[in-house]
């Protein structure tokens, strides 16, 4: 009986130390709670308020720039700058006053724009390092509008990679190149002041150089009577420049016959297409053969 007792006393005092313990850990904890929300409340709010602010200025500050762009490009239309120094002045500005935003919207959390800097230099060869490729792209844009070796409009070739186009776009870091079937090309600028380019179209003029081999057993003469037949009806090309028809090479298979006329250069790659079709047409008409390549062969009987 005095078991039973004792253990039930026991298990009492268990419940009640147990309800008191939560008592005063529930006001401990409350207690606690209300007084880390009223110490960190002004922080919270302090730093709410800059993020509202830093929103309005990122806000206001893209309109801004948006506005400057505009009457700037207005104010390059009317000057005689070429195309592509009035896209990268574009470029520039909208790149550095989006840095000027950037540290304003900085120093609106207390990070000085001092600082930036001073973070910038002191890593500034890391970062140079890590930005080599960018840089030198950079600076590869400022030599072409500097150096001008093309221009907006301009139809070039990289000679290292093949790359070619009309070009598009001259933006800080990379040229766009338009191909003959509508497809762009990004090229970095370094490779374009690093490497040998062709640029066809700053002449006014360019020659069309054909070549087509005939057979060995064909009149050479008559072969290029036919040819100079559709030179001299070609509408397109320049009748101030002679043309000229030549034997080029004789080739293992076949004579080779070289014909350059001059067009202008808008109109290159249609004349050369359209006589290189013609002539096939009127060397088939007068049966003058366009060899396969072939191979002689020889061979002795052995007397047995």
């Amino acid at each position: 009986m005095n078991i039973f007792f004792a253990g039930v006393l026991s298990q009492d005092v268990a419940d009640t130390v147990t309800e008191v313990i939560s008592e005063n850990v529930d006001i401990v904890s409350w207690d606690m709670l209300r007084q880390y929300l009223q110490e960190s409340m002004p922080t919270v709010l302090d730093f709410l308020m800059k993020l509202i602010i830093a929103i309005i200025v990122l806000l206001v500050g893209r309109r801004i720039i948006k506005f400057v762009r505009k009457c700037l490009l207005r104010f390059l239309d009317k000057s005689n700058l070429d195309t592509g120094l009035k896209q990268f002045f574009d470029k520039f500005v909208y790149v550095a006053l989006h840095f000027v935003l950037i540290l304003a919207i900085l120093g609106r959390f207390g990070i000085m724009a001092s600082s930036v800097i001073a973070i910038i230099g002191s890593a500034g060869l890391s970062i140079g390092l890590a930005l080599q490729g960018t840089l030198s792209n950079f600076a590869g844009g400022v030599l072409i509008l500097l150096l001008r070796p093309f221009k907006v409009g301009d139809y070039i070739k990289e000679d290292t990679s093949g790359n070619e186009g009309k070009v598009q776009e001259i933006q800080l870091f990379y040229t766009k190149l338009v191909t003959l079937d509508n497809k762009v090309v990004v090229v970095p600028n370094a490779n374009l002041t690093s490497s040998s380019l062709t640029n066809m179209t700053n002449q006014d003029r360019r020659r069309v150089d054909i070549k087509v081999g005939i057979s060995y057993h064909a009149d050479i003469r008559e072969a290029k009577q036919v040819i100079e037949d559709v030179l001299a009806g070609e509408e397109k090309r320049l009748t101030e420049e002679p043309y000229k028809i030549y034997v080029d090479e004789l080739a293992e298979s076949s004579v080779v016959i070289g014909t350059m006329v001059w067009v202008h250069t808008e109109d290159y790659y249609e004349v050369k297409w359209r006589l290189t079709e013609n002539i096939k047409y009127a060397l088939d008409e007068n049966h003058i053969e366009i060899p396969f390549p072939q191979v002689t062969v020889t061979y002795e009987k052995q007397s047995s």
